[in-house]
């Protein structure tokens, strides 16, 4: 008996692979072998993206990152919300010199004025990255970051200087965005749907650091919000970067004011400027020995 037969006594049906690389050594070459109908369901593509196949993508995305990041010990993040579009300290005379009106060179000039933040990102990933705290022989306070450039690039950047790992959580999108350099390999995932991406921003989510952003990064911070005002997610240190610009585009007292949303809804986050100002807030949270 071949070692391949008995591993087949002790399992009884062969592995997935091994099927399809049956099906891929066979010779065969006949109208019926070439027939999409005859393809191997989970090798056709056309199959899977068929419409009625959506429940099944879903569960794919959704399962693919989960694996990966249990099998990589993930335990729980530190995720970084934020711009796209936020230039880095060293990329501002060049963004200035893009602007050819005065009304774009008024836009770029504003957004210059916040490449700070990209160094407070930055600042606040590293510091959790050297605390590489473990626990039950997990990682924890791993930086994740949607996995783009500028704000989501300063935080992988930031895990990379204190040399360690961090995640990317992509999205394929028709004009943006690759994945940065910093992010780690072995954890930067791709997303086709935004609501499985959110999904795993916050399933092993900490902490969570908001950047001035825009729409996305708008749509990160308020279903967070909502998921804790709610009692759907056990409440966690809620960083908000940036009150002038906030307090600017969202005016979170008039909401209360109004009665849309309680006053003690107006804790469910922390105003913080600088990332010492943030890490002190998640120390304090979790009472934890590293500051």
């Amino acid at each position: 008996m071949t070692e391949e037969e008995k591993k087949l006594t002790r399992r009884r049906f062969y592995k997935a692979e091994q099927e399809a690389s049956f099906e891929a050594a066979r010779p065969h070459d006949t109208p019926q072998t070439q027939s999409p109908s005859y393809r191997l369901a989970f090798r056709d593509t056309d199959f899977l993206l068929r419409e009625e196949l959506r429940p099944v993508r879903f569960q794919l995305e959704l399962l693919k990152t989960e694996m990966l990041m249990e099998e990589a010990d993930i335990g729980s993040t530190l995720v970084i919300y934020g711009s796209a579009r936020i230039p880095a300290p060293d990329q501002c005379e060049a963004a200035l010199n893009t602007a050819t009106t005065p009304e774009r060179k008024a836009v770029v000039e504003r957004l210059v004025a916040k490449s700070r933040y990209y160094d407070e990102a930055r600042k606040l990933a590293r510091t959790a990255s050297e605390c590489a705290i473990v626990e039950k022989g997990m990682r924890q306070f791993v930086v994740c970051s949607g996995g783009g450039p500028s704000i989501m690039e300063a935080a992988n950047r930031g895990a990379a200087d204190a040399g360690a790992d961090s995640i990317g959580l992509n999205i394929v999108l028709p004009h943006e965005q690759a994945p940065n350099t910093f992010v780690t390999p072995e954890l930067s995932f791709q997303f086709h749907y935004f609501a499985l991406r959110k999904m795993h921003f916050l399933l092993r989510a900490r902490a969570v650091a908001v950047f001035p952003g825009g729409f996305g990064t708008l749509d990160e911070f308020m279903e967070l919000l909502t998921l804790i005002q709610t009692g759907k997610m056990k409440p966690l240190p809620v960083l908000l970067f940036g009150k002038d610009y906030w307090s600017r585009v969202i005016n979170f007292a008039a909401m209360a004011e109004e009665g849309v949303i309680n006053e003690v809804d107006l804790g469910l986050f922390h105003w913080v400027e600088t990332a010492e100002e943030g890490w002190s807030k998640i120390v304090e949270f979790y009472d934890l020995d590293c500051g």
